[in-house]
């Protein structure tokens, strides 16, 4: 992990594990923990009260007073900047697709390590999303082979800069290593990225990699493993 923090939240209604977490992040990383909330209404007020807002929220699916997913929506809605990793005990094979077509960055069984916990959140600051080797397969299952055929040409709908910058982006590449390699500033790849996302209609870059599978812009396991 790099030298600077990045501001995480934690949302769950397991007082236990959002004091664990807390504890863990404060002592052995950079991390720092600025903003905790047992239910998705509490977390939406703070929000919406906070002039520091944090770069990534770990959010459990199952709580009352607004649960995960309509959290979730909310987020994508009214913070879209938020990155959103749900953290769930209720983590199943067949939640995968749904979830992060929901908006999630990543979806993680909620025994996961500390130290994998650190190099996921991490991942997620630098490029936008994490799947688990595991995810590989359902992710095919559930969105590749249902998926709706398009309207619109992808080469039609996605200029053959915006196409070769959304490759670079499922092949891992930050913006500033994108700018690097194609000799343009990374202001100007985050220009794109958001054209991107509005000519797509997807909500962030889990979404743009799905989007790409699905439109046979990349190579699978390119995406996913590379």
């Amino acid at each position: 992990m790099n030298s600077r923090h990045l501001n995480l939240a934690l949302v769950d209604d397991d007082k236990l594990v959002v004091e664990l977490l807390k504890n863990f992040f404060t002592k052995n990383t950079p991390i720092k923990v600025n903003l905790i909330a047992h239910d998705g209404e509490t977390f939406i007020q703070k929000l919406q009260n906070s002039v520091d807002h944090p770069d990534i929220v770990l959010l459990d699916l199952r709580m009352e007073n607004m649960n995960g997913i309509d959290t979730m929506a909310v987020l994508k809605q009214d913070f879209p900047e938020l990155k959103i990793i749900v953290l769930s005990s209720h983590y199943k094979r067949s939640f995968i697709g749904f979830i992060l077509k929901s908006g999630a960055n990543a979806f993680i069984p909620k025994d996961t390590g500390l130290d994998e916990l650190q190099d996921i959140i991490e991942e997620v600051h630098q490029k936008g999303h994490y799947f688990l080797p595991e995810q590989i397969d359902a992710i095919r299952e559930q969105i590749l082979t249902n998926a709706p055929k398009p309207v619109l040409d992808k080469r039609k709908l996605l200029s053959e800069r915006e196409i070769e910058i959304l490759k670079l982006i499922c092949l891992q590449l930050t913006a500033k290593e994108i700018g690097e390699k194609l000799f343009i500033t990374q202001r100007t790849v985050e220009g794109h990225k958001n054209r991107i996302l509005l000519k797509t209609g997807v909500k962030n870059t889990a979404g743009l990699v799905i989007y790409s599978v699905q439109h046979k812009l990349i190579d699978p396991e390119e995406c996913f493993l590379g």
